[in-house]
């Protein structure tokens, strides 16, 4: 067995997430690949959650999300219930004899664990260090190893507390250990517990660090509040001034603001949050500011499925903010490119003076999985403003659109910047048919000519079989889900294309899709964004029953990627 799928369920308030978190830890201190990734109900109690974890052996790394449950632990009467549609009669339950009757599900492997009882003599608050202890035997955890993690977490909260936790994963151990049968042993690899664990908002956090930035303004809204807080955690050590603004309308501006002043700044929010911020993201067009977005997606309309995935919001990102100006939209697939890209962002908003945006979504910011530390490649920071001189011109007229940015206190000259249309200077006109038009002109045509020569930090290049017929599209957080259905079809005629960069498209577009006789794609809304977008500017038209649309909330998985791609190949496999 080279990777094995192990689902949790249970109601908000049960420690699921606690659960998840000692044990991505702990399968990656023994040696394992993990992966994780959670759903969860908008509701602080009750509902259903779930976490998937993931465990590959040494060999084989685990990075998306599968239906497949070969080892399920239900904590709540309705857990299977909530999970029926992805079992299998290989799958395995960790049934609780006060909760379930295992007669009611006799087509499954069921064994008892008596988490309820345990819950009765022990509390309530002890039964998720229960499961993890009973996980912990199961995969052959050492027990001295987990204690110590144990201890780590539960040190601050006095000895009682620690001891009933102590206690609580020892029983679990035991209970374990006596199970360990029911689960082939994997392989383990050493070099995995040197590796990182992360998650896609302390990713693009951490880009961000890497990427220089030193301000950060935010109102909290899910899915993207992992990032405020990551950078507010780390922002002592790496002097980044952390505010949380009243509403999203404040956070933009000051962030705008920062920029102004020579700092770099991020705003992160999420699709409602950003709706309040397009009169912001406009000003950045008339004063030519650079600004990086952090614009984590979930359903809509309006609060729609708050704590689900989507891809729904490259319209919004694409069209938001009134009047014209340029814009780029960066959408990471994994969590390496999520730390890579958003240094790019930085910088490319620095030397354009423009926005840039860094497109995830809830599947992508609430996974994690482990990474080699030399995967995650620095860039260094690259500032593009000036020291000014007497003479200085915020808005001089230049070949390429870009005028020298100065900022205030560096040089001699005084940076003026205005929201209405202005000469050279930064000084208010009307003149339409001179100042005007010449403007236009460096803002729109010179600036947008030196954009489309700018090569995407990542370059658009199939994966998978050399020598392919069908190319399967995809964007941002689909990748890894995609790559692991090619792997898995194993189709010499079957290749994959992933876009990072989603706006301005590569200008290589046209030639790399050409290049197959099939085309089909992949993307998380209900409408085609990205096919329309494709259309739009490629001239490229994909047949909408070569395309495979999903709007409902859930990621996809590598099982219904591999169903779509056989049902429209010929004599699929």
């Amino acid at each position: 067995m080279d990777d094995l799928s192990i689902v949790l369920v249970g109601a908000a308030g049960q420690g699921i997430q606690t659960v998840e978190q000692f044990m991505v830890n702990l399968f990656k201190m023994t040696g394992y690949n993990v992966y994780a990734t959670k759903e969860y109900m908008s509701r602080v109690r009750g509902g259903m959650n779930s976490t998937e974890l993931r465990i590959g052996s040494g060999k084989k790394r685990v990075r998306a999300y599968v239906d497949r449950i070969d080892l399920l632990i239900p904590l709540h009467k309705n857990a299977i219930e909530h999970v029926q549609h992805r079992l299998s009669k290989s799958t395995i339950i960790l049934t609780d004899p006060d909760l379930i009757n295992q007669r009611e599900y006799p087509d499954y492997q069921c064994i008892a664990v008596p988490f309820t009882k345990i819950k009765k003599e022990i509390g309530s608050k002890f039964m998720n260090v229960f499961a993890v202890g009973v996980l912990s035997g199961i995969f052959r955890i050492p027990e001295k190893s987990a204690l110590q993690f144990i201890k780590q977490r539960f040190e601050t909260k006095g000895e009682l507390i620690l001891n009933k936790n102590i206690n609580s994963f020892n029983r679990g151990h035991k209970k374990g250990e006596t199970l360990k049968d029911i689960i082939p042993e994997m392989e383990k690899e050493p070099n995995v517990i040197n590796e990182i664990l992360l998650d896609g908002n302390q990713s693009v956090g951490l880009g961000a660090i890497a990427g220089g930035c030193n301000f950060i303004s935010a109102y909290p809204m899910s899915p993207s509040t992992g990032t405020l807080v990551f950078l507010a955690q780390h922002s002592r050590k790496f002097d980044i001034v952390v505010d949380q603004a009243e509403d999203e309308i404040a956070a933009i501006n000051k962030a705008i603001g920062a920029w102004y002043t020579g700092a770099r700044g991020i705003a992160s929010t999420s699709g409602g949050g950003f709706s309040l911020m397009s009169e912001g993201l406009s000003l950045t067009g008339m004063i030519e500011s650079p600004l990086v977005i952090h614009l984590a997606q979930r359903p809509g309309p309006a609060t729609g499925l708050p704590t689900r995935t989507a891809q729904g919001d490259l319209n919004l990102a694409l069209n938001a903010g009134h009047g014209e100006f340029h814009r780029i939209i960066f959408a990471p697939g994994s969590i390496e490119q999520a730390f890579f890209l958003t240094q790019h962002a930085f910088n490319l908003a620095d030397a354009l003076q423009i926005p840039v945006f860094i497109l995830t979504d809830q599947y992508l910011v609430d996974s994690y999985y482990n990474v080699p530390p030399e995967d995650m490649n620095i860039i260094g920071i690259r500032h593009a403003f000036i020291e000014t001189d007497s003479e200085y011109k915020r808005y001089v007229y230049t070949k390429n659109g870009i005028s020298p940015r100065g900022v205030p206190g560096f040089g001699e000259g005084f940076v003026r910047i205005d929201s209405d249309e202005h000469d050279e200077w930064g000084h208010i006109t009307e003149d339409l048919r001179g100042v005007r038009e010449k403007m236009i002109d460096k803002r729109i045509y010179k600036k947008g000519l030196t954009i489309s020569q700018i090569e995407p930090p990542i370059p658009l290049e199939p994966f998978g079989s050399e020598e392919f017929d069908t190319l399967v599209i995809c964007w941002g957080s689909s990748y890894l889900i995609v790559k692991e259905a090619l792997e898995e079809l194993n189709d010499s005629q079957i290749a994959g294309v992933h876009f990072s960069q989603v706006f301005p498209v590569p200008k290589n577009t046209k030639s790399v899709l050409h290049e197959a006789k099939n085309l089909l794609l992949i993307e998380g809304n209900a409408t085609g964004q990205f096919l329309k977008l494709l259309k739009l500017y490629t001239d490229i038209d994909i047949k909408k029953n070569r395309v495979y649309l999903k709007s409902n909330g859930e990621p996809f998985s590598v099982e219904e990627v591999i169903s779509f791609i056989r049902s429209k190949i010929k004599g699929g496999k």
